[in-house]
């Protein structure tokens, strides 16, 4: 230890000295990372951090792009501890004025693109319900490709917890094109029936022909009151899910079974040709009974290839562009990212969408 005094002419003087160590030195070169003196990032490492963990980059494949970054994992000047310690502080300091840092972003947005909208729905104290945006580019496809939107809120990633709604539909080329975004606090019938009103509103007017969603009865009765001139249709990856699970060992041990049940829903032109097959697949299996079969059958018309005779849905009979949408953006979205980051990242997707376009 060394105890230094100022003096009155700004120098120092040493009034107390002890030679002796408070600790004992380092067994193993491995303790020395452990010391506060010996890690320390510049502010270059720090940003390179900060940008990495905005794109969703976890902890340890960030220690070891780190490691590539110093030449090796010994050079690097902090632990995956102190690294850990660093992202909680980066996630506190973007949590602060999220609101006002995502505004923000949005006037930036105008500005580079007059034809970003917004829209937001808030509830009796003034606080935000539901958030809902697209751009000009968006509304632009959506006039050519607007006839079926799929839409879907299996998204959920965000400091706020708060549903993510994606509406997508397929351009020219078949690859999905987003129309616009849309955050929720709930998934209630009356949510849902301000997002598709305001979605056409958003989009000059224009309700959607098709509609493609899951087994949501929210939506279903939402859409029913909003959009009466649109068909809706389930999403049959969905529906051959639930089959899975409720079927169990009979769908998924019995071939034959499996087998018959997915040539009715894909090959069967004719609803007669459907009823009759459908018909004998239960009878042939003892399936009369079951209740799962009794309740999906009530609602063929909404899921079941033959039913959609004339019915235009751009090759879409799931909801498998939304399904893919949101698996890019939790790609590039941590867990616990606040608004601003979630703008600002769907934007990123969006421009990744439109360069697959301009390669086609």
């Amino acid at each position: 230890m060394l105890r230094l005094h100022r003096i009155s002419d700004d120098g120092w003087v040493v009034v107390e000295h002890i030679s002796d160590h408070n600790h004992p030195l380092s067994e193993t070169y491995g303790e020395k990372k452990h010391w506060p003196s010996h890690h320390h990032l510049d502010k270059y490492t720090k940003d390179l951090i900060r940008m990495l963990r905005q794109n969703n980059i976890g902890i340890t494949k960030l220690y070891t792009i780190l490691g590539n970054f110093f030449g090796s994992m010994e050079n690097v000047p902090a632990t995956k501890r102190c690294l850990k310690t660093l992202c909680q502080n980066i996630n506190r300091e973007q949590a602060e004025d999220d609101i006002k840092k995502t505004l923000d972003l949005i006037r930036e947005l105008r500005k580079s693109d007059p034809g970003f909208m917004l829209s937001v729905d808030t509830d009796e104290d003034g606080r935000i319900k539901t958030l809902m945006w697209t751009n000009s580019r968006s509304r632009m496809q959506y006039e050519h490709f607007g006839d079926v939107v799929s839409f879907d809120t299996t998204f959920k990633t965000n400091m706020y917890d708060m549903p993510f709604g994606l509406f997508v539909g397929v351009n020219n080329h078949f690859q999905t094109v987003l129309f616009g975004g849309v955050l929720m606090t709930d998934e209630k019938i009356d949510s849902f029936r301000w997002v598709f009103r305001e979605f056409a509103s958003l989009m000059g007017g224009k309700e959607p022909s098709t509609v493609l969603t899951d087994q949501c009865r929210a939506m279903e009765v939402a859409i029913a009151e909003e959009w009466k001139d649109s068909i809706h249709c389930w999403c049959k990856w969905h529906v051959l899910k639930r089959v899975k699970e409720c079927l169990g060992t009979k769908y998924t041990s019995i071939k034959e079974f499996r087998d018959k049940f997915h040539m009715i829903l894909n090959e069967m032109l004719t609803i007669e040709e459907f009823e009759l097959n459908w018909a004998s697949l239960v009878k042939e299996f003892g399936l009369q009974n079951n209740s799962f079969l009794a309740q999906i059958y009530e609602t063929r018309h909404k899921w079941v290839k033959s039913y959609f005779k004339g019915v235009f849905c751009a090759r879409m009979t799931s909801t498998q562009q939304s399904e893919s949408a949101n698996h890019m953006l939790k790609n590039i979205l941590s867990p616990a990212c606040t608004l601003r980051q979630f703008l600002d990242q769907y934007m990123k997707m969006q421009y990744i969408r439109d360069e697959d376009e301009n390669y086609e």
